[in-house]
């Protein structure tokens, strides 16, 4: 499995709580934060529900 650099483009203030909750479950707490992570479907998931506040990236690693 690969891994993906999530990055925290914008703030979450003035987001709904579901959003605020992804976020904090991603690892992330504050805007140009990047967290490395496993490419799972559960995380995947995560990402699809707020792909206007956060940047994906994969990330080659070995």
């Amino acid at each position: 499995m690969g891994q993906l650099k999530i990055t925290l483009k914008r703030s979450a203030i003035g987001k709904p709580g579901k959003h605020k909750k992804i976020i904090a479950g991603l690892g992330l707490k504050r805007t140009s934060q990047w967290v490395i992570l496993k490419d799972t479907p559960e995380v995947r998931g995560m990402v699809n529900k707020i792909p206007h506040i956060v940047d994906v990236e994969p990330v080659s690693g070995d």
